[in-house]
């Protein structure tokens, strides 16, 4: 369709070296093209030419004081996509590999997930190329209180609501949100995924997970089936990864694998998540240790990878939930779990596979569910605890997880009645893309030219 293409390759120009952007934007549009040809008062909008454009891109230089009393410098991010219809919302990643591309793609995939959730959320995203690892407690919240000297006059409650990513936990959302109130004078919901102290909510560090794993319970209930007995495989071992596994137990399912950057821990007889537990968020360990603390658990380095591939994706499995990073499962990981009998993949990461490794599993049939639509239960506990903060209240797990639930249960017909709709029943990539899609743009048109 020219009409997409030109807008690829304009962004080509416009955005270069920015691959995973350019990756999150080609599968967006790729998946519009039956809505755009039956409802042409999008292009006459521009609709597509201004969704792909952040309204507001902010860069700074982010300097602190180590403990040896060096001068450290790193670059800070804060995307602000849109917020066609609500507050700017998305997370603060802390990882070397961050970098404007890596910050724009979740901005833009923050919009659609934020948008099938159906609250009042706009979609950004930011972060440092700082690694917390190694780092001492004083070394990060002196770290954190230069990143949010310049943060906190972007940021507000009904302006932009940051949340905690990869290398941001309760710890680091502590030390901003003191900073933020420090500077500000003000103890509002600036900030989501803090302590239960002061303004957290209960179920918001599980949501992510839990949601993930509700929505593949939906996915294989459409089919007749259920996760009760399945085996199951989960790449990563933070937060997302962990509580994915606590959910799967908790439903029956048997998680015999798990990863980190050093290499996957398989466990025939199923994970021990106490001990996972102890060795990642107590000891902050390596999967290593968990191996050499069970002796009927395998530990496969990196180095013993197959070619092309993930040593997790060819353990043969029911179900797998990628769960890590971007671009994580190849087309040959997915050609591996699929010979393996694998009959549902939900991503509880953003992006987590390839565009190929997209497109196979999609056409495969199987139970696929995309990460816009399978994680989004992150950012809707996120809302749910804006919503408590606004109202000075804090709700009860029992009534937080009824709320994930209900959400998860209506991102996934949402997406279905989409896919079915444009003659692509199932295909729940282009269902996602579709509805988060058309939410934001009917909005804008309604909104004007800005």
């Amino acid at each position: 369709m020219p009409y997409t293409e030109d807008t690829l390759e304009a962004l080509r120009k416009s955005s270069p070296a920015q691959d995973e952007f350019f990756q999150a934007v080609a599968e967006v549009l790729h998946s519009l093209r039956p809505l755009l040809d039956a409802s042409p008062r999008y292009r006459a909008h521009r609709i597509i030419e201004r969704i792909v454009e952040p309204e507001r891109q902010i860069f700074f230089r982010v300097a602190w004081v180590d403990d040896e009393g060096t001068v450290q410098v790193n670059k800070g991010y804060r995307v602000q996509f849109s917020s066609t219809l609500g507050p700017y919302k998305g997370g603060i990643r802390f990882h070397p590999g961050v970098n404007a591309g890596i910050v724009k793609f979740l901005g833009f995939e923050q919009i659609f997930k934020n948008a099938l959730t159906g609250l009042a959320l706009g979609g950004g995203k930011g972060g440092a190329n700082f690694n917390p690892k190694g780092r001492s407690d004083n070394e990060i919240m002196r770290f954190c209180q230069s990143f949010m000297t310049e943060l906190y006059r972007h940021v507000g409650p009904t302006v932009d609501v940051p949340a905690g990513d990869i290398g941001v936990g309760t710890r680091e959302i502590g030390y901003l949100y003191g900073q933020y109130k420090r500077i500000t004078g003000s103890f509002d919901g600036v900030l989501t995924g803090k302590g239960l102290a002061w303004g957290g909510s209960l179920g918001r560090k599980e949501a992510t997970g839990y949601g993930s794993v509700y929505f593949a319970e939906e996915m294989l209930n459409a089919r007749g089936e259920g996760l009760e007995g399945k085996t199951c495989i989960v790449s990563g071992s933070g937060n997302v990864a962990l509580h994915t596994v606590e959910q799967l137990q908790k439903m029956g399912a048997r998680v015999v694998a798990v990863s980190d950057s050093g290499g996957t821990v398989h466990h025939e007889e199923g994970v021990d998540l106490e001990l996972l537990k102890e060795v990642k968020q107590v000891n902050r360990g390596r999967l290593e240790e968990y191996a050499s603390e069970q002796s009927d658990a395998r530990f496969i380095p990196l180095s013993e990878y197959p070619e092309g591939g993930h040593a997790i994706w060819a353990i043969p499995c029911d179900a797998a939930f990628p769960s890590a990073t971007q671009n994580e499962l190849t087309l040959s990981d997915a050609r591996t779990l699929l010979e393996n009998g694998c009959q549902c993949v939900c991503e509880g990461a953003n992006m987590p596979a390839t565009p190929d490794a997209v497109g196979y599993l999609a056409e495969s049939r199987i139970a696929y569910g995309p990460g816009k639509a399978a994680n989004a239960g992150g950012v809707a506990t996120s809302q749910l605890e804006m919503s408590q903060n606004a109202s000075m209240r804090q709700w009860s797990m029992d009534e937080v997880d009824r709320r994930l639930r209900e959400i998860m249960k209506g991102i996934h017909e949402t997406v279905s009645e989409a896919a079915e709709e444009f003659g692509a029943s199932g295909n729940l990539v282009h269902g996602a893309n579709i509805a988060g899609f058309r939410k934001v743009a009917d909005a804008m048109i309604d909104q004007g030219v800005v």
